[in-house]
């Protein structure tokens, strides 16, 4: 089996894909925009070709290429993906144009647009936030007048809090938005309440091979904009609303063979945010779906969650069509992204000597993810959720 991974170097965790593959008995071709010298010598040896398109995002006829010459040298591409939202269109046209199976541009109307999205959450029969395409700015204010301040501005594609503002009067509407709105801008009913994500690989029948779940502690739009503290951390158990909602998503975008990252809002009743998401009065409105994994190093979290290898269940799906999985979530495992310039009370280096819990990693951080991920990031584990909890506040107390 042929198997083209689209930036096989970055993320960089993202090379434990391409190992999984290569063990599973897959010839691994690599496509990406960096050069050779720079993939490192563990990714150049798990690849069996590599060609380097320098601006493979805006050249896409130069991407084409590409890939027609790994074509001519190894034959027919069975499978191709990046799991990565930057490079979801750019898999699907290369899809389309060397029949490969997996998602097309039309399953990216419903699963990269935001208004796609709301269409296939009410499909699924999962509440939404009120949303619609700006058009005009007297249809802004009237949305504005029926829903309320604050309203969120948002690309109808886009990844992150990447052009997300949220408005909280009509000055700031009309300063936003101004005499031409942006083409695919929407507008949305802002929500109160707390992030919470359905996270899985779905096998090729549709079905789910695995699931968790993952608590934020923060939207990441206040994340960037503010440069706070964040954290998230995984559930051993989900309630029984999300984990409803998820699956009847799953099915209605009908995804098959990939990741998925559904983001939800736990809200309460008369703008109350209840603590617990398993409180009979919590409720979830859908948000988003990725269909691709969670960012960050969230199958790194997942792995250590279950003591499992979704790298490799992954890669044993593509080339076996393997969906046989027993698991148990073990541990509660939480990311905590410090900022530098935040003066906290307990060093870097006592939260390694003394964390309180596990620690399971310490990554490094690139450039790109710290926005958002923040500068210095530690995995954090444990079977109790109040005594990684206890651990989470440890590491994030100001002086």
């Amino acid at each position: 089996m042929n198997v083209l991974f689209l930036s096989p170097n970055f993320p960089p965790n993202f090379r434990h894909f391409c190992a999984a593959l290569r063990d599973e008995g897959a010839t691994v071709l690599g496509v990406g925009d960096s050069q050779e010298p720079e993939l490192g010598d563990e990714v150049r040896a798990l690849l069996a070709d590599y060609v380097c398109v320098p601006d493979m995002y805006n050249r896409y006829d130069d991407l084409r290429r590409a890939v027609e010459s790994l074509i001519r040298r190894h034959g027919k591409i069975d499978r191709l993906d990046s799991l990565n939202e930057h490079w979801l269109e750019h898999e699907a046209r290369l899809r389309e144009d060397f029949d490969v199976f997996g998602q097309r541009l039309s399953d990216l109307a419903r699963n990269r647009r935001k208004l796609g999205m709301k269409d296939g959450f009410r499909e699924a029969g999962v509440p939404v936030a009120p949303a619609e395409m700006v058009t005009s700015l007297d249809g802004a204010r009237m949305f504005a007048r029926r829903h309320g301040f604050p309203v969120i501005l948002k690309p109808d594609v886009g990844v992150g809090a990447v052009g997300v503002q949220r408005v909280n009067d009509m000055a700031q509407l009309e300063a936003a938005i101004g005499a031409q709105p942006a083409p695919g801008t929407v507008i949305e009913a802002f929500v109160r309440g707390t992030i919470l994500t359905f996270d899985g690989l779905i096998d090729r029948a549709g079905e789910i091979l695995h699931c968790t779940s993952h608590v934020y502690s923060s939207g990441v739009m206040e994340i960037a904009s503010g440069r706070l503290t964040m954290h998230y951390y995984s559930l051993r158990d989900l309630p029984p609303v999300l984990e409803s909602h998820g699956r009847r998503i799953v099915k209605a975008f009908g995804v098959r063979e990939r990741f998925v990252h559904i983001e939800f809002f736990l809200t309460g009743d008369g703008g109350a945010v209840p603590t617990d998401p398993f409180d009979p009065s919590a409720k979830y409105r859908a948000l988003e779906i990725n269909v691709r994994p969670p960012g960050g190093w969230s199958i790194d979290m997942m792995n250590y969650a279950a003591d499992i290898n979704l790298y490799r269940i992954w890669a044993r799906l593509l080339v076996h069509n393997d969906a046989s999985l027993k698991y148990q979530r073990k541990f509660h495992v939480a990311h905590v992204g410090r900022r530098h310039e935040i003066p906290y009370r307990t060093s870097s280096d006592e939260i390694r000597r003394n964390p309180g819990v596990a620690i399971l990693h310490a990554p490094v951080a690139p450039a790109l993810w710290r926005p958002l991920m923040g500068d210095e990031v530690f995995l954090l584990g444990d079977p109790d959720l109040d005594r990684l909890k206890q651990a989470i506040a440890r590491a994030e107390e100001i002086r």
